[in-house]
């Protein structure tokens, strides 16, 4: 009776199995989520909010041209008597200017040691935190968070809100999204 029930629930459960499929989460990208305001503004205010803010850094390109000022000079035979002059030009174009950016970042106050040994140890088991977990919010673990932010479109060592969600160090807030 026992095997036939086992059996049964194993049927079922391999009937089903084509139909389950279970995928590995994406890559967010934090950067619809970053807040750009006028110099000098501020989020609003709200109980149990808190932002982080960062500045963006300008995006420069650099073209660099060489212009020929003197052609060479070559005698009767083709031989090269006076070689070409070459003149470098360079110019910048200013493609982004840098900006201030606020973004959802976890409370101060819950920027506890356990809390940032927690992160320390999810980014450690994303291979982008090397060093041991002390629970301190240090230089080495600010660069890590960066550079998990980073691949999201977040170039920022402050931890943010979605960042931490992400992680899974902090629970997804029905309410607050």
């Amino acid at each position: 009776m026992i095997f036939r029930l086992i059996f049964g629930c194993a049927l079922v459960l391999t009937g089903c199995s084509d139909q389950v499929r279970v995928t590995a989460p994406g890559v967010s990208d934090l950067g619809i989520e970053l807040l750009r305001l006028k110099e000098g503004e501020q989020p609003p205010a709200k109980p149990g909010i808190c932002w982080a803010k960062d500045t963006t850094p300008a995006v420069i390109e650099t073209t660099t041209e060489q212009f020929v000022v003197t052609d060479e000079q070559r005698d009767a035979a083709g031989t090269v008597t006076a070689p070409a002059t070459y003149q470098t030009k360079t110019h910048q174009r200013l493609l982004q200017d840098h900006e201030e950016v606020w973004f959802r970042a976890p409370c101060p106050q819950d920027m506890t040691v356990n809390f940032v040994a927690t992160l320390q140890r999810a980014l450690k088991a994303r291979g982008l935190y090397l060093a041991p977990v002390t629970g301190m919010m240090d230089a080495t673990t600010a660069e890590s968070v960066r550079r998990f932010q980073a691949e999201r479109g977040l170039d920022s060592p402050e931890l943010s809100l979605s960042a931490a969600k992400e992680l899974g160090i902090i629970a997804t807030d029905v309410a607050h999204l």
